[in-house]
């Protein structure tokens, strides 16, 4: 089996080829600016380094979100056009759980991006993989009470939080058998909507009011 993993929900971008058990080529490093043709370059890298072409590859798991809205856009973009082109199975799988796929000694991990305003996307994960809070648009005082015996991982400036360090194939080996998904069904999970969508609704609220 001959994975395409892709994660641009964050500045931290992580491509990989993998084929079977073993990490073929693995990118894992900063990307900050021209992210949609970096990206493209990575992948043409990745495909020389792993001796795996895309036409060989049988499945493309690409993370939806939560995180960075262009980041998120530009992942699931890529993804679905491989998808299309070439015919191959996608799935879905979130960020968030990217994360919470380090090793940790805490019962629960809580994996967080930084929304910004007091807010965090978050979720709380056990050592399986299995959900204890889904991923949510959560205040971030209100996270504080599920800190006793949980390790906190985030890529953010977070208080108390470490760095993650993901397991691809722990993530890989979970959602190999998930049913693949139509790659044109496949979008982004913002959790919240945009700060100009936000704009726009407010804007047709305050033009109620008026009327």
């Amino acid at each position: 089996m001959r994975i395409l993993f892709v994660d641009t929900t964050s500045f931290f971008v992580t491509i990989s080829f993998i084929e079977n058990d073993t990490l073929k080529f693995l990118f894992n490093d900063i990307i900050k600016d021209d992210m949609s043709s970096k990206i493209m370059s990575i992948i043409r890298e990745g495909t020389e380094k792993s001796g795996i072409s895309l036409a060989d590859i049988d499945k493309i798991m690409v993370c939806t979100g939560p995180g960075s809205f262009t980041g998120i856009r530009i992942g699931v973009t890529i993804a679905k056009t491989i998808a299309w082109a070439l015919k191959k199975d996608i799935i879905g799988v979130s960020s968030l759980e990217l994360y919470a796929s380090m090793n940790f000694d805490t019962k629960y991990i809580i994996p967080m991006i930084d929304a910004r305003r007091g807010y965090v996307y978050a979720g709380i994960y056990d050592s399986n993989l299995d959900v204890v809070l889904p991923d949510s648009y959560i205040e971030y005082d209100k996270l504080i009470k599920y800190f006793d015996n949980s390790t906190i991982v985030s890529y953010d400036s977070i208080e108390g939080a470490i760095k993650p360090k993901v397991d691809l194939l722990k993530i890989v080996k979970k959602h190999i058998n998930d049913k693949s998904i139509n790659c044109h069904t496949v979008n982004p999970n913002y959790l919240k909507i945009t700060e100009a969508e936000e704009n726009l609704r407010r804007m047709k609220n305050d033009k109620k009011d008026c009327e």
